[in-house]
């Protein structure tokens, strides 16, 4: 997977995504707002590609802010992967979490402490 080139990282945001034994893990960094919004979702749902990612894993571990837009990006997501898939979040950090918790993200698309627990829950 191609990392978003750096021209269009809006207000420093980055994002690296890699498939891990066919799960993607999109990995932001930054301040996620209604300035990226549009790159977010393109990270999480490219349009570019033919079927959609069935399992996600969002890494939230470099994330400062996120406002409403990101929220109305996660529940897009979500809604897209379908009953087939999923869409997981790892390590948001605790003014993130309180924001997914406080609108009820949490109650909808599991949070975990890292990536590896993400993506094998069981473990």
């Amino acid at each position: 997977m191609n990392d978003i080139p750096k021209a269009d990282r809006p207000n420093g945001l980055s994002i690296e995504q890699r498939v891990v034994e066919g799960i993607r893990v999109v990995a932001v960094r930054g301040e996620i707002d209604h300035d990226v919004k549009y790159v977010f979702i393109d990270a999480l749902l490219p349009r570019n590609e033919a079927a959609l990612p069935q399992r996600i894993v969002l890494d939230l571990s470099g994330v400062t802010f996120m406002d409403s837009s990101g929220i109305n990006v996660l529940v897009t997501a979500h809604r897209a992967v379908g009953d087939d898939g999923w869409l997981r979040i790892a390590g948001a950090q605790a003014s993130v979490l309180r924001v997914l918790h406080v609108v009820g993200i949490d109650e909808v698309i599991t949070c975990h402490a890292t990536v590896q627990q993400a993506m094998n829950p069981d473990l």
